[in-house]
């Protein structure tokens, strides 16, 4: 449902294909079975590749003899820790998103111990699945098994395990001396916490907990790598950034990524999942050392054991408000796990928990902590989500305490442009206050609720991401535009970018092409994530676009004999301007494109830079649940969600993003989990034992578009992935602690952690 009814002001008079529901140009080869996914590609001469993985949490290698594998009949190729180059252990790039390439090599083979159950420690080529199998049981591995840690209480306990020896907390000022499984602290604050609190009515404190869970994407890993001594090795690749996986792979094996082409297969699912690299560099190695195409595809299994959930969590959040609503100071500290090599998304935790609200007094601290377990991965708005669950949950307590509507006080500290917030930051332009006014105008927020039901009230923040996009833009000789991008297609883009591409031009949709290009085919693209593609390459489009038209028109003014500025673009032509009016018949794009090769030669351009101007996203929603006090079951009722899109460019797709968001919140909040053993195994690896939501278990989901248009974005745009994901763990959360009158705070919230809520005496907080 597309809200523009709340504020007719909002956005900008409709023209043209954006904004409206075209047919989405990728569809046919979907559900036909033709699209080409990750373990499709099938170069001559392929063999398979297969990982030795470690059967225990924590060890230390003391030896690896390959020498019976490498001489099975039917295998190519072995490697080790010790085919790949060895780096530094240390830091690069910024403080949110530092990578350390000793850890993340490590992570693909591992070197000298093993950190978790499913480490990588070795890989076979075999000529078939089977021979590849058979190689792996004939690797000889000598361990010295080590104790292990997986939960973030058993890692911080004092003397636990050291997961890394020698690792020293940073950040920390004088510098610790003893080793800890805490890698990086990070603090900040506004104003002055304390004078916040004692200004305040109400003060309320709680403790907050959640588990790792799976970003559920369908698709397992897979890749082909094809390695050749002349420069023209290929990589074939299912992930969210063909360029970055270029590179790592690169590094990680010693090559030049120019050496390296990187085609992005389709994507069955990422969410955050794929922006690592775990088999491309050893699919390239394997290739190196046997001269042939490898191609390699993780089970279910290794999947879930090998590739990194999101991070586990553990916060504390304190806030205080006054009578009238007006939050005074707003405080949290969460220690995120990270698996077995430092990169938790705690910053993110710190700099968004409190994103939405104007609060002139705030205090944030955040923790890194190792654990013997996966390294973790993003995860759809990664660390904002279990820091925002966390703080709206308390907002619920303080709402309930001064009697004020939960959406009331959330509209009372929403943050207008200008707020000031954490990490030296400043509120862009957005439309919070518009979210929550829809929200609240939506006729079910009114509906009187039965026994046992609640409703639940939150809002989310997710800061955005901009960074580097890539795109080509060439007119064809019968005038189609073909226009090409570097971010591999995760969410509907590529028929976003063809419908920006034919508004900038004034054609037919159906007059456009759009397509995801390799590396050597089009400009550097960072990874599709953050919500940033629709934003940052959907400028890069328009760019690309723009100085086509700009050929075009210098064309028609050769054509024409008068000066470009005296020529204007206008509905896929050019027309004469100024004093030239009615001298000349305007040319179409198809006109010139018919004649480009008599005229002076064919249309075409590339644009790529590291895009600004990107909008924080923002959410707010509202569900109502039933709960059976007897089972501790929970059933969702009603999910009415609301979000600004700056400008939806396909409302359809919108509606799919804020719907898919809702649905992973739901079961993230109410059910899923990774549940480890005492040996540090996990127990559900696969989805029998898994438990995602079904569409049994959902009810219809209300999806409101809210439209503040973006003025950075030629079209308005801002992003939209995630931010519904934010609020909807503290939605559920809210809606079940109001249905039981005991206030949630550990995730999931599955039948026994709310039968034994519901158990405990005492009224909800």
């Amino acid at each position: 449902m597309l809200m523009n009814e709340i504020n007719p002001d909002i956005s900008p008079a409709r023209n043209g294909y954006v904004g409206t529901r075209p047919v989405r140009p990728d569809g046919v080869p979907k559900v036909t079975g033709a699209a080409r996914y990750g373990a499709d590609y099938a170069p001559p001469g392929m063999i398979v590749g297969k990982v030795l993985r470690s059967p225990h949490a924590h060890a230390r290698i003391r030896s690896i003899d390959t020498s019976k594998a490498e001489a099975l009949p039917g295998v190519h190729a072995v490697v080790t820790g010790a085919d790949f180059p060895d780096f530094p252990d240390a830091f690069a790039g910024p403080e949110r998103i530092e990578k350390n390439m000793f850890h993340e090599s490590s992570n693909v083979m591992a070197r000298g111990k093993v950190f978790y159950h499913g480490h990588a420690l070795a890989a076979v080529a075999a000529r078939d699945d089977a021979t590849a199998k058979a190689a792996l049981k004939l690797i000889e591995v000598d361990y010295e098994v080590l104790p292990h840690v997986i939960t973030i209480d058993e890692a911080i306990a004092p003397g636990a395990p050291q997961v890394h020896d020698g690792m020293i907390t940073r950040n920390v000022t004088p510098a610790p001396t003893t080793p800890s499984n805490i890698t990086r602290r990070w603090e900040d604050s506004i104003g002055d916490i304390e004078a916040g609190f004692a200004e305040a009515d109400e003060v309320v404190e709680l403790n907050f907990d959640s588990v790792p869970v799976h970003q559920g994407y369908i698709e397992p890993h897979a890749c082909v790598a094809e390695y050749e001594e002349d420069g023209s090795s290929q990589l074939w690749v299912s992930s969210q950034g063909h360029f970055t996986m270029r590179d790592l792979t690169a590094k990680m094996t010693g090559m030049s990524p120019g050496d390296i082409k990187a085609t992005p297969a389709e994507i069955g699912g990422g969410f955050g999942g794929k922006t690592k690299v775990y088999l491309e560099p050893v699919a390239m190695m394997l290739s190196k050392k046997s001269g042939l195409p490898v191609k390699m595809t993780m089970t279910r299994e290794e999947v879930f054991r090998a590739t990194g959930p999101a991070s586990d969590s553990k916060i504390r959040v304190k806030v205080g408000a006054k009578r009238d609503g007006t939050i005074t100071a707003g405080e949290i500290e969460l220690y995120y796990n990270s698996g077995a090599y430092p990169g938790a998304p705690f910053i993110n935790g710190c700099l968004c928990a409190f994103g939405q609200y104007d609060i002139a007094n705030q205090h944030a601290v955040g923790y890194d902590v190792l654990s013997n377990r996966a390294m973790t991965a993003a995860y759809r708005a990664p660390g904002s989500t279990q820091a925002c669950f966390a703080v709206e949950g308390v907002l619920d307590v303080i709402a309930r305490k001064i009697d004020m509507d939960p959406i009331d006080l959330r509209l009372k500290n929403a943050i207008v442009e200008g707020t000031r917030q954490l990490g030296d930051r400043t509120v862009s332009h957005n439309g919070f206050r518009e979210i929550l006014e829809a929200l609240k105008a939506h006729p079910d927020y009114e509906k009187p609720l039965g026994p046992n039901q609640g409703r639940g009230v939150a809002a989310g923040y997710w800061h955005n991401m901009s960074g580097h996009s890539g795109a080509t833009c060439l007119v064809n000789s019968d005038g189609i535009v073909t226009v090409a991008n570097s971010s591999p297609d995760i969410g509907g883009s590529r028929a976003s970018m063809a419908m920006m591409a034919a508004d900038t031009f004034g054609i037919a949709y159906d007059d456009v092409r759009s397509e995801i290009h390799d590396t050597a085919s089009v400009p550097y693209g960072d990874l599709t994530g953050g919500s940033r593609v629709t934003f940052a390459t959907g400028k890069a489009i328009v760019g690309a676009c723009s100085e086509v038209i700009e050929q075009l028109k210098t064309r028609a003014a050769e054509i024409w004999g008068v000066d470009p500025d005296a020529v204007d673009w206008v509905d896929g032509a050019a027309h004469p301007s100024s004093t030239n009016v009615g001298k000349f018949e305007p040319l179409t794009l198809k006109e010139l494109a018919a004649d480009a090769s008599a005229t002076g030669g064919h249309f075409g351009a590339s644009y790529g830079k590291t895009m600004s101007g990107h909008a924080p996203g923002l959410s707010a929603m509202f569900c109502d649940v039933e709960v059976d006090p007897d089972t501790g079951a929970t059933k969702i009722l009603n999910f009415v969600s609301c979000q600004d899109a700056g400008r939806a460019i396909h409302p359809a797709y919108v509606e799919g993003q804020m719907q898919g968001a809702c649905v992973q919140g739901i079961g993230w909040a109410l059910n899923e989990g990774y549940v480890y053993g005492k040996d540090g195994v996990l127990q559900n690896s696969g989805w029998l034992d898994y438990r995602m939501p079904v569409a049994s278990d959902l009810p219809m989901l209300q999806s409101v578009i809210v439209e503040v248009p973006n003025p950075y974005h030629p079209f308005g745009v801002k992003g939209v992935a995630e931010a519904s994901m934010v609020s909807a763990l503290g939605c559920v959360a809210n809606a079940v602690s109001r249905a039981t009158k005991r206030r949630m705070t550990s995730l999931p919230m599955n039948p026994q952690t709310v039968l034994k809520a519901i158990d405990t005496r005492g009224e909800e907080l």
